[in-house]
C-alpha cells in the first residue's frame, strides 16, 4: 500500500501513533489543520488536493466530557462538515475510515459483542458517535466509507483522564494510594500500536459500507490491571473508591468479537496486556 493519508486528529494520542505507523509503512501523512466545526476552513484546506485515503480520528473522546453540546458539535456535525468537504474533491479517496466507538453498544446482553448487536448507548459520547454513524450513511453513494468501532485501548501518551495511564503514573511515581470509581468493570485494554495496525489494515482491505470492531476479544477488570502493575513494579497501592467517580449509567462489561476484523486483517495480533503495561511503565 502506498499513497497519502488525510489524517484528522493527527496530534492526538491515537493520531500520533498512527502517523508513525503509517510513515513506517511507506505512507505519507497530511495532518488536517482546519477546525472540524468550520465548514469553510475545511473546504479551503482540502480544495485542489487529492488524497488516497482518509482516517478520521478527531473527536471529543472522553465519556465524562461535561459539555454535551460540544460532543455533538464536534463528533456529529464536525464529521458532517468533513464528509461534505471530501465529497467536493475532484477525485474520491480509495477509502475513508471513520472512527466510531464500541461505547455505542452500551450494556449489551451479548459478550463478546459482534457488530450485529443492537446499539444501546447510555451516555452522550456514545450517542454522538452512533448519530455520526447514521449520518455518514447519507454519503455512502459518493464516498467509500468504513466504520471502525474501537474498544478500549491505551499506550504511551494516553491522557491521564483515562484510567490506565492514571494508574501507570501512580505506580511509576510510587504513590501510596489512588482514587478510582468502580474497579470491577471489565474492559478490553488493547495496545494502541495494534489498533493503528488495524486502521491501516482497514484502509487496505476494509469493505466500503462495512462496520468493524477493533478489538481483541480479551477483557480484564481494573483489579486485574492493578494486580499486574503491582507485579511488574514490585509495589503495592491502596485503592480508594470515590463515589463521585462511580457513574450511574456505567457500562459493566465491554468486550468485542474480532471475527470480522480478523477476516479482513488476518495477520493482526495484539500484545499481551502485561507487555503493554511494561511499555508504559518503561520496564519493557
Amino acid at each position: 500500500m502506498s499513497g497519502t493519508i488525510l489524517l484528522s486528529g493527527a496530534l492526538g494520542f491515537t493520531g500520533q501513533h498512527l502517523a508513525r505507523s503509517a510513515s513506517e509503512a511507506g505512507l505519507s501523512i497530511h495532518a488536517l489543520q482546519a477546525n472540524l466545526c468550520s465548514a469553510p476552513d475545511l473546504e479551503a484546506e482540502l480544495a485542489d488536493r487529492e488524497f488516497d485515503y482518509v482516517v478520521h480520528l478527531a473527536a471529543i473522546s472522553a465519556v465524562t466530557h461535561a459539555d454535551e453540546l460540544a460532543l455533538y458539535e464536534v463528533n456529529l456535525f464536525g464529521t458532517l462538515n468533513l464528509l461534505r468537504a471530501l465529497g467536493k474533491l475532484a477525485r474520491s479517496p480509495r477509502k475513508v475510515v471513520l472512527a466510531s466507538s464500541a461505547n455505542i453498544y452500551g450494556n449489551s446482553p451479548r459478550s463478546p459483542i459482534p457488530e450485529s448487536a443492537s446499539p444501546a448507548p447510555v451516555n452522550h459520547y456514545a450517542m454522538s458517535k452512533l448519530a455520526m454513524e447514521h449520518m455518514s450513511a447519507g454519503f455512502a453513494a459518493e464516498l467509500p466509507l468504513v466504520i471502525a468501532r474501537p474498544f478500549n485501548y491505551t499506550g504511551i501518551g494516553h491522557d491521564e483522564r483515562f484510567v490506565i495511564p492514571k494508574l501507570v503514573r501512580h505506580f511509576r511515581e510510587g504513590l501510596a494510594e489512588v482514587e478510582l470509581g468502580n474497579i470491577e468493570v471489565e474492559r478490553e485494554f488493547n495496545d494502541v500500536r495494534a489498533v493503528c495496525r488495524a486502521y491501516l489494515g482497514l484502509l487496505e482491505h476494509g469493505e466500503p459500507g462495512g462496520i468493524y470492531n477493533i478489538c481483541s476479544g480479551n477483557a480484564h477488570s481494573l483489579q486485574h490491571v492493578i494486580d499486574l502493575l503491582g507485579e511488574i513494579s514490585g509495589q503495592r497501592i491502596e485503592v480508594r473508591v470515590n463515589p463521585e467517580f462511580v457513574r450511574d449509567n456505567e457500562v459493566h462489561r465491554l468486550c468485542g468479537d474480532p471475527s470480522r476484523l480478523l477476516d479482513c486483517v488476518p495477520e493482526l495480533a495484539y500484545p499481551p496486556l502485561e507487555e503493554t503495561l511494561r511499555w508504559m511503565l518503561g520496564r519493557d
